[in-house]
């Protein structure tokens, strides 16, 4: 905890990845100095067709926002898990229906591609 305290006053930020899957614990939120609060795509892929699914994941983004943290999904694969996950404030997502990985290059034209939308 010493080591995760002393990265905070450097100036890092702490996330908690794959939260949601495994042997995560609601326990790490309150004992760890976390910033984001990364939900496991093992949850967001079951939202759209399992209710407590989907009671699980707005809980966890309604907590995480509560205790000051930021949320990201991982394993956005359909408008409906980004329609779902928008309606519910879950700050940012990640996954194929944003963007499949690309090079460096390719992003830097997809970044500008989008400022030039908006």
């Amino acid at each position: 905890m010493e080591s995760i305290q002393a990265l905070k006053r450097l100036g890092f930020r702490i996330a908690i990845d794959d939260f949601g899957s495994g042997y995560s614990s609601i326990g790490y939120l309150r004992k760890i100095p976390i910033d984001t609060l990364k939900i496991d795509k093992s949850l967001v892929v079951d939202i759209m067709e399992d209710e407590k699914t989907a009671l699980l994941t707005v809980a966890i983004i309604y907590i995480a926002h509560h205790l000051g943290m930021r949320t990201v999904a991982e394993g956005i694969e359909t408008k409906g898990h980004f329609d779902f996950l928008e309606k519910y404030c879950c700050d940012r997502v990640q996954g194929y229906f944003i963007s499949r990985p690309m090079p460096l290059d390719e992003l830097i034209s997809f970044i500008r591609a989008d400022a030039n939308r908006n």
